[in-house]
Order: structure tokens, then C-alpha cells, then sequence
């Protein structure tokens, strides 16, 4: 297994800042706030150290005490409130740079090329923008939280320390690099547990998700003891790198804790030689002991906070890897193709996923506006790839697909997917109503639209049977068949009226007789309309004006079905195969 690297990318911090330095005026509060609260604890010790000085010399003169009293309550009050406002200054700028980054990295999933969603995992994907996202919102608020207010923290307790006593105040100061070199030397060496840890929960999620959605088949298959001893193994590898990773880290702050006591009690030492000596009176031998105290606290919450970082830039990292992709090709310079008719080539085309395994060579086939096109041929045989070719969801390496005489690279996505109808295998329904499943493809559409779509597709009738018709709610398919869910797909592709047709195995879930009439269906909207049909059932396909029989990528037969079964080839032992 490949060693996960122990830095953080570089130009992490930076694209951080970058994404903290929209909200100016919410990180200025926060600074603001947080120094008017430190100014206030500070001032604290000083009234505390005056009222002591004021009864060992003059005795308990209760108007003196008094007026130092509520110099203390109004300081208290202000560290308080101000301490407030900087954690919601601070909780602003987290909730929207995380929600910034999050709609940056699922925006970037519809820039993606359909190469990158079909070779990552899907889980994984979902907790980038998910789980990732939100140890980030975490880290990155503790982050704030303390070290603004903590680094504020010091560099004041400095100068008062300074003031009251400038001997010992240097001691401290000398002393505290040592548990900065604790803190760090912890933190550096944690990374690589909290990178494993993230890669682990990715890893998590995607199992998940694929069990979850293949259940039906794991149960089918009684597979389910594979997959939980599968589960384990993946579960015991995020426990252990959970573990590594709170163990070290948990290092850090009871190590440079033990550093600050040492400090804290040296100071209390030095300081009560001070007081014997006369060179120190002991309400400022107090105050000096509360900033000793009050200066060591932020390097133990610090060195806490720096491992939560870690953690923190881990996950921000993941999420910069998934929107720094690369895009597929700019439509910038593409036109707009309008008043298509359905002239479609493709010229010498070559294709493969993989370079170490070619698909489709040299595939050259001319479609005339209003042809109806049938594609056969056994599995992998490259039907599905061609149709992916023809909607530009890869793009050919060599060759060209062209649309109206235009290369389809040259032309936007935008208008070469809107002049396609395609229905495919595998249903996709929505969450929403029936009437927002059906309207995806047209929005704008009037009911009567609709419902004219719906009945052409045979699915008004078992809609109007549900709850509320129309307007019943699908949660993860609403119980309908698989049938059903392809009847809403038809509808949605007949309601959007397009002037070419793809159908890719679109009657397959389909019982007999519905598909008799969703093929009379499919017949008159395929009247003056460029069609292309993938399917398997060749009874489906017999009155295609030309029929394509593809193995290894390439077209081996193309001609009408009486021509192709009097040729006794390829597509005749298919049709044999089925109805000897």
C-alpha cells in the first residue's frame, strides 16, 4: 500500500486564507473582539493585585475596595460580551467558508468528465464534500477561536510581565519556546495518522453506499457474511488509524502542559524571592503569578488546536484535490447549434478507455435526418460507447462525430444535449413529485403537456391510482416498480419533444404488453426524428430503417432486417439465437 505523505500539499493555507478573506469585515470583528477581551482579562490581575496592596498597607478601606471592585465587574463584563462576539464572528466566517468550498467542490462535479465519476468511487466523492467538510468546519473554528484570542493572549501577559517584573519575565519568555518545539514536534508527526484517518472514512463510505444500493443482490447472492467480514477489515483500519491519530495527538497537550507547570513554578519561586527581597510587593507578585498562569494557557489550548489543524488541512486537502481536477474542455469558443434537422457522421472515429485496451477503430457510419438507426451486438461490444460518443460524454481520440456537418467538440454541450432524447437502462428518479420528475427536462411546461406526455407513455393511469397524483412525492423511487420508474423516464423524454432520439435499452424493465403500446408510442415520435436504438431484444428493432451490428468496437453488418437475416452473418445468428 502506498505511504501517505506526511505534509499537507502545498498552498493548502493559502487557498484557506484565500477562501477566509471573503468575509473581511467578520474576520476584523473577530480580531477586534478578541483583543478588547484579552485587554480586559489582562487588566483583571491588576485590580485583583491593587486591592491586595491596598489591605496589607492601608488596611480594608471599603470605598477604595470598592471602586476596585467594580473596575473589576465592568472588566469581567467586557472580556465576557466581547468573547462572544469574537466566537460568533468566528463561527460566521467557518459556516460560510465551508459552505463556500462545498458548493465550489459540487459545483466542480458537473465541470468533471464522466471519466473521473465512473472510475472513483462514489462514496468517496460524498465524503469529500460531506464528512470531510465538516472535520473542516470544526478544525478551522477551533482554529480561530483560539489562536487569535490566544496569540493576543501572550503577546499581552508579555508586555505586563515586562512591566511588573522585567527579570522573570524574560525567564518565562526564554521558556516558552521549548513547548512550542513539544507542540510541534507532535503535531508534524501526527499528520500522517489524520491523513490515513480520512482516506479510511472515505474508504467506509463507498462500501456503504455500494452495499446499501446493491442489497437486494449481496441477500440474493448470500453474500452478506463476505461483506461483513469485508466491513471488519475496513472498519478495524479506521479504528487503528482513528487511534494512532487520537493517541499522538492527545500527546500534545498534557506534554506541554507539564512544560508550562515547570514555567508556572519557577515564576512562583522567583517570584516569592522578589517578595522576601523587597523588590516585589505581593499584590504584584499575584499579578505576576495570574499572567504566568494566563500566558502558559494559550500554548497548551494552541497545541491542542494545532493537532484539530492538522486534521483540519487533511480533509481541506482532500476537497482541493476533487476541485482541482481538470475540467473537461472549455466551451468558451463553441457555438450554438440551432434548427437541427438530425444529419449525424461520425468520420474515422477511434475510442478507448484505456490506451492498453482499444475499443472502437476507424468507425466511420453516415445518418441521414429522420433514419431510424438500430444498434445490436453482444455485451461490450461498444453499443453504449458509441451513444456516448454521439452525447459527448467522452470524447473521441482520433476522428470526428459531427452533427449538421459541425464537430460536436466545436459545438456547446448545452445545445448538442438539449436537441437529444435519451432514455436509458437505468432509471433515475428524483426526489420530488411526480410532476417535478416528469417537467426535469422542461420546467415550463403547461399540465396539459404533461399529462399529454404521460398518457403517450402509458403512465397517467398508475399515477392518477397514487395518493395525491401528480403531485405525490417520491423519496428514493416511492415505492414504484421498475417499470414504472421507466415509464416517468419516457414521459420526461417525450414531454421535452426533441428532434433526435437516443434509447438505450429503454423498454427493458418493461412488461410485454405496455411495451407493444410504448413502442406505438416511440413510433410516432420517432416520425421525422433521427433515432438511435440500442437494444437487445431484436423483435424491438425489426421496422428500423437500418440496422447496426457492432463487435469489438467496430461495425461488422449495417442494412435493413430482411437484409441482414437473407445475408445469414453476425446479426442472423443473434436473431436465430433468439427465436430458433
Amino acid at each position: 500500500m502506498k505511504k501517505p505523505s506526511v505534509k499537507a500539499p502545498k498552498g493548502t493555507l493559502k487557498r484557506i486564507l484565500r477562501y477566509v478573506g471573503r468575509y473581511p469585515f467578520s474576520l476584523a470583528g473577530s480580531v477586534l473582539f478578541a483583543l478588547l477581551g484579552v485587554a480586559a482579562t489582562l487588566f483583571v490581575p491588576v485590580y485583583f493585585g491593587d486591592a491586595i496592596d491596598c489591605i496589607l498597607e492601608r488596611g480594608v478601606l471599603w470605598t477604595e475596595l470598592q471602586y476596585i471592585f467594580v473596575k473589576i465587574a465592568v472588566a469581567v463584563g467586557i472580556a465576557a460580551l466581547s468573547q462572544w462576539l469574537s466566537s460568533l464572528c468566528n463561527n460566521r466566517i467557518s459556516c460560510n467558508v465551508v459552505r463556500d468550498i462545498r458548493k465550489d467542490a459540487f459545483q466542480k462535479l458537473g465541470d468533471l468528465p464522466l471519466q473521473y465519476i465512473d472510475k472513483k468511487s462514489h462514496g468517496d466523492i460524498v465524503s469529500r464534500i460531506v464528512a470531510d467538510a465538516d472535520q473542516f468546519s470544526d478544525g478551522l473554528l477551533m482554529g480561530f477561536t483560539q489562536f487569535i484570542s490566544g496569540f493576543m493572549t501572550i503577546l499581552g501577559t508579555v508586555a505586563f510581565m515586562l512591566v511588573t517584573n522585567w527579570k522573570i519575565g524574560l525567564i518565562v519568555v526564554c521558556a516558552s519556546p521549548l513547548s512550542l518545539f513539544v507542540a510541534r514536534f507532535v503535531a508534524t508527526h501526527t499528520h500522517k495518522y489524520f491523513k490515513e484517518q480520512t482516506e479510511a472514512r472515505g474508504l467506509q463510505t463507498g462500501f456503504c453506499e455500494e452495499t446499501v444500493g446493491g442489497l437486494k443482490t449481496v441477500i440474493a447472492f448470500a453474500h452478506e457474511e463476505e461483506n461483513e467480514q469485508e466491513f471488519n477489515e475496513i472498519n478495524a483500519r479506521f479504528e487503528k488509524a482513528s487511534m494512532n491519530a487520537t493517541f499522538y495527538s492527545s500527546l500534545t497537550n498534557p506534554s506541554t502542559r507539564f512544560i508550562n507547570n515547570l514555567i508556572y513554578a519557577t515564576v512562583a519561586l522567583l517570584g516569592a524571592f522578589s517578595v522576601i527581597g523587597g523588590s516585589l510587593t505581593v499584590g504584584g507578585w499575584t499579578k505576576f503569578l495570574s499572567y504566568a498562569n494566563q500566558y502558559t494557557k494559550p500554548f497548551n489550548e494552541i497545541s491542542g488546536v494545532i493537532t484539530e489543524l492538522k486534521g483540519a488541512f487533511v480533509c481541506a486537502a482532500r476537497i482541493f484535490e476533487l476541485t482541482d481536477e481538470p475540467e473537461q474542455p472549455s466551451d468558451e469558443n463553441a457555438k450554438a447549434l440551432e434548427n437541427v434537422k438530425g444529419r449525424v457522421e461520425l468520420s474515422n472515429v477511434d475510442f478507448s478507455y484505456s490506451k492498453e485496451k482499444p475499443l472502437i477503430e476507424d468507425l466511420s457510419l453516415s445518418v441521414a435526418p429522420g433514419q431510424r438507426i438500430a444498434i445490436v451486438g453482444r455485451t461490450g461490444s461498444g453499443k453504449t460507447t458509441l451513444i456516448n460518443l454521439l452525447m459527448r460524454f467522452y470524447d473521441v481520440d482520433g476522428g470526428a462525430v459531427k452533427l449538421e456537418g459541425e464537430d460536436v467538440r466545436e459545438i456547446t454541450r448545452l445545445s448538442l444535449r438539449q436537441n437529444y432524447g435519451m432514455v436509458l437502462q437505468e432509471t433515475w428518479i428524483k426526489n420530488g413529485t411526480v410532476r417535478e420528475n416528469i417537467k426535469l427536462g422542461k420546467p415550463n411546461a403547461s399540465d396539459e403537456e404533461m399529462i399529454a406526455a404521460a398518457k403517450a407513455a402509458h403512465a397517467h393511469s398508475f399515477i392518477k391510482r397514487m395518493q395525491k397524483g401528480y403531485d405525490t412525492l417520491l423519496e428514493d423511487g416511492g415505492g414504484l416498480s421498475e417499470g414504472q420508474k421507466q415509464l416517468l423516464c419516457i414521459a420526461r423524454i417525450m414531454l421535452t419533444d426533441p428532434p433526435m432520439l437516443i434509447l438505450d435499452e429503454a423498454t427493458s424493465s418493461i412488461d410485454t404488453r405496455t411495451e407493444r403500446k410504448i413502442s406505438d408510442a416511440f413510433a410516432k415520435l420517432m416520425e421525422g426524428r433521427t433515432s438511435f436504438i440500442v437494444a437487445h431484444r431484436l423483435a424491438t428493432i425489426e421496422n428500423a430503417d437500418r440496422i447496426l451490428v457492432m463487435e469489438n468496437g467496430g461495425v461488422v453488418e449495417q442494412g435493413s432486417h430482411t437484409e441482414l437475416l437473407r445475408r445469414k452473418g453476425a446479426y442472423s445468428r443473434l436473431y436465430d439465437s433468439q427465436f430458433s
